[in-house]
């Protein structure tokens, strides 16, 4: 009887799809769900984006593009570095792609072999460990402390390496803490990585959100060991588009444009066609109001959860997420968070989603939906474990 690779068999769930599910489930029976599970806020996908796209539609030929992207939003994410950050960026080095995870997948795949190690952190983006598994690499994770604000440092992942690592996978801003890397430290990773041949792969999907802490990109970094991932999903708000990018040092330009040829053959037309207005000054303006309103929901939301026995032991300082420790009366978050769902009708993503250290107290909130329904989400929840 033919059976899963062992690879493949050995793939853990990603609980937080699991539980959309099942919300979604209840929504369709006249439950009323409030989504605090996903990294999608109720923002639409901006108008010049979706005019864009219906201009496409009724005039490009829509084919498939080289497989790198077009060229033209190829040189205008480069130029978006330039203006926003200051970095002169060959588009050259610039690879469209589907969706963050699409450009995950081919820096990985660019430069880990079998047996390789990768290191990341704990807690951190699960598809990480999962992606270098599948090429056979061999994940590591390094755990984080919470009395330190769940900050990476190259001191602590230099502890954490192994002889054969071959990459070291960070994110800033992170999901699911919200903790940002600030620039001196990019540098020490960066150099950390540098002196032992590995490759700083930078995930930085969630940037442009940060809320009083500086905006600062890892392709400032230079163009020798620094893969930079980012996507149209978060900042941009073209959750489903499914379109990101990846910067990677010029000396792997061919050989990812041939990756990508092979894996996936190009991003969608259609998508790549509506960011070609995302970096428009009108579209950033918007954008940055957004940032504005997620930052007035973070606020709301960590005060009410404090006052309801959740610790917070990182002031996010970017993304959409707060990671919180469940209140002492609560034997196990993963319990918490089904409880939540079917009891009080509140959708919230596990802390085992995001590794193994101190996962089962942990769950992470994102305040992706307005005030009003973040209060009555919290509203609920004190009503579920008798506070309030």
């Amino acid at each position: 009887m033919l059976t899963p690779s062992p690879r493949a068999a050995a793939v853990e769930p990603f609980h937080v799809m699991r539980i959309l599910e099942r919300a979604r489930a209840l929504q369709a029976a006249g439950r009323d769900i409030i989504h605090m599970e996903v990294g999608e806020p109720d923002f639409p996908t901006p108008e010049p984006m979706r005019e864009a796209a219906r201009s496409a539609l009724e005039s490009a030929p829509l084919g498939y593009t080289p497989a790198a992207g077009l060229p033209e939003l190829r040189r205008a994410i480069a130029g978006y570095y330039g203006r926003r950050y200051g970095v002169e960026l060959d588009p050259l080095r610039v690879i469209v792609t589907p969706g963050g995870s699409g450009a995950l997948q081919l820096a990985l795949a660019a430069v880990v072999g079998v047996g390789d190690g990768v290191l990341t952190s704990d807690p951190g983006y699960p598809c990480n460990d999962l992606i270098a598994s599948l090429l056979g690499g061999i994940p590591r994770r390094a755990a984080l402390s919470a009395d330190d604000g769940f900050a990476i440092r190259a001191a602590h992942m230099a502890a954490h390496w192994q002889p054969r690592t071959r990459a070291l996978m960070v994110a800033t801003p992170s999901n699911p803490t919200g903790a940002v890397i600030a620039r001196d430290e990019l540098a020490a990773l960066h150099a950390l990585a540098r002196e032992r041949d590995a490759a700083l792969i930078v995930d930085e999907i969630y940037q442009g959100l940060t809320y009083g802490e500086e905006d600062c990109t890892a392709v400032a970094l230079g163009d020798d060991n620094v893969f930079v991932v980012n996507s149209f999903s978060k900042y941009f708000g073209m959750t489903g588009w499914r379109l990101g990018w990846l910067v990677a040092p010029t000396a792997f330009a061919d050989v990812l444009s041939r990756l990508a040829q092979n894996l996936y053959l190009a991003a969608p037309t259609l998508s790549q066609c509506a960011a070609l207005a995302a970096f428009a000054p009108r579209t950033l303006a918007l954008l940055d109001e957004r940032r504005d309103l997620l930052r007035e929901r973070r606020d709301v939301l960590l005060a009410a959860l404090r006052a309801i026995g959740f610790e917070v032991p990182v002031h996010p300082g970017g993304a959409f997420y707060i990671y919180a420790r469940i209140p002492r009366s609560q034997d196990d978050a993963a319990s918490l968070a089904q409880c939540l769902l079917e009891e009080a009708g509140v959708a919230v993503t596990p802390g085992i989603d995001f590794g193994r250290h101190d996962a089962e107290r942990m769950l992470r909130f994102a305040y992706t939906t307005d005030k009003a329904r973040l209060l009555q989400a919290v509203e609920r929840i004190g009503a579920a474990i008798g506070v309030g």
